[in-house]
């Protein structure tokens, strides 16, 4: 979560696109399709037409009392209490038709990134509030796809190609915007600012993309 004071400056971009490149660093531990939930349409009252049109006629309870339930115990009790079998669209009212797969105004922008990125609204919905659950193959990630692993060979690259730059391991992962010249042997130059962020040095390893 980025708090919304502290998205200007492309650091929204540098979060999203930063998560791709731990995946590739770490591309064993994921597997080969790779899924992301967009926030539906939630009324000026805070509530979902969908849930109220769908899972909320199963629960018995609201929206807001639904979400809270689901953060504090876990959504288990979706699986043991929604039907089994298929429930039809067009038995459904008009407000809640009307948004599925629709994504709130606030992450029509996460949304473009995430097509940008490769990934695709497939079909899935979130049960809560219908919002789109965006779908890409793990490999076709333009992030995951564009991360290249080199060596440091040089700290003086601030002239260089703007890429977004990573190392570290698991805890230790730590990524920044910077500048990179990448070289046909494997070796990478950075700027000198980017290096003291990652703690780099040179003959390090570094991961990188093009901004």
């Amino acid at each position: 979560f980025l708090h919304p004071n502290e998205r200007a400056g492309g650091l929204g971009l540098l979060l999203a696109r930063s998560r791709y490149m731990f995946v590739a660093m770490h591309r064993a531990r994921f597997a080969d399709r790779l899924l992301a939930e967009l926030r539906g349409i939630i009324d000026e009252r805070g509530g979902s037409p969908f849930w109220d049109g769908v899972a909320g006629r199963f629960f018995g309870m609201s929206f807001q009392d639904a979400d809270y339930f689901n953060a504090i115990n876990g959504n288990q009790f979706i699986a043991d209490l929604m039907p089994k079998h298929p429930v039809y669209i067009a038995m459904l009212d008009d407000d809640a038709r009307s948004v599925i797969g629709v994504p709130h105004p606030t992450g029509r922008a996460a949304m473009r990134m995430l097509e940008n990125e490769g990934f695709r609204h497939d079909g899935y919905v979130d049960i809560f509030d219908g919002g789109p659950t965006m779908v890409a193959h793990t490999d076709d990630v333009t992030s995951v796809k564009g991360s290249v692993r080199a060596y440091v060979t040089a700290l003086s690259a601030s002239e260089g190609e703007r890429a977004i730059l990573a190392t570290g391991q698991l805890g230790t992962f730590r990524a920044c915007f910077g500048a990179r010249v990448l070289d046909a042997d494997g070796g990478i130059a950075i700027d000198s600012a980017s290096a003291d962020l990652l703690d780099v040095s040179e003959g390090d390893t570094v991961w990188s993309v093009a901004r």
